[in-house]
This record gives structure tokens, sequence and C-alpha cells, in this order.
């Protein structure tokens, strides 16, 4: 059996490849959804807001991209310096991908029970946790 961490890299990149390709036509990627599914979730964001929700799933850089990428296609707008709002268009164009999103979900999760589902969630969440707290509370190696 290969060890959790062969998967889930191996899941993370079968992910962001099959989304990006099913996003293409609407001219975004996986990290060009998940800014504007936050967006949509707190219409007063902020791109600090934004980069801080996002920070595990991709680097400021890449976040930051995608942001000005969704501005300059027309999906959100800055009503007001830092802050980030869908436009009309945006709003109506996201109903359209938000259907293929939830056919992606259906795909990917195929096959998994919703006893499955959580229970990968909730022991992948209790790993992280487990190696975030060791790793802030172990003493740093001293110099030789």
């Amino acid at each position: 059996m290969k060890p959790i961490g062969y998967w889930l890299n191996r899941t993370d990149k079968a992910l962001t490849c099959h989304m990006n390709a099913m996003l293409a036509e609407f001219g975004l990627t996986r990290t060009a959804w998940q800014v504007l599914d936050v967006i949509r979730e707190d219409p007063q964001a902020t791109d600090t807001e934004v980069l801080t929700v996002l920070a595990a799933n991709a680097d400021i850089g890449t976040l930051t991209t995608a942001i000005e990428t969704a501005i300059a296609a027309g999906w959100i707008a800055r009503p007001e310096p830092g802050r980030l709002a869908l436009t009309d268009d945006g709003r109506a164009r996201l109903s359209d991908v938000a259907e293929r999103v939830h056919a992606f979900r259906d795909l990917s999760a195929a096959g998994i029970t919703r006893e499955e589902y959580r229970i990968t969630v909730t022991v992948l969440e209790r790993m992280t946790h487990n190696l975030e707290n060791r790793t802030m509370s172990s003493p740093k190696p001293q110099p030789s």
C-alpha cells in the first residue's frame, strides 16, 4: 500500500487537473474558482480575507494572480480599495460555473458514501492538527 502522502499529492493533482480542464471554457482555474467562491460567500470580502481563507490552497502570488485575472475578466471588481465584489455579470456567470462544479464534486465522490467522506476528512483534519501543533510546539534544533 502506498503511504498517505502519495495519495494526498496524487489526489490534489487529479482534482486540480480535472477541475482546470472543466473550468477552462469559462476562463477559470481551480484557484480562480476558489477566489470567486470566497467572494460569493462574503460580499464584503477584502484581498486580505481572500488570501487568508485560501492560504492553504495556494501561495500569495498565485492567489493574487487569480484575483487580478478575475478582475480583468469582469468576474469581480473593486468597489473600493482593498475590497472585492462579484460584478453582476460575474454573479450571473457564476451560477453556470456552480452547476459544473457540483457535477465535478459528484464525479470525484462517486462510490464514496457520506460516512466514508466524513471519516476521511476527519482523519485528515486530525493528522494536520497533530503535525501543525507538534511543529509549532517542538523546539528547533540547535546548530552544532
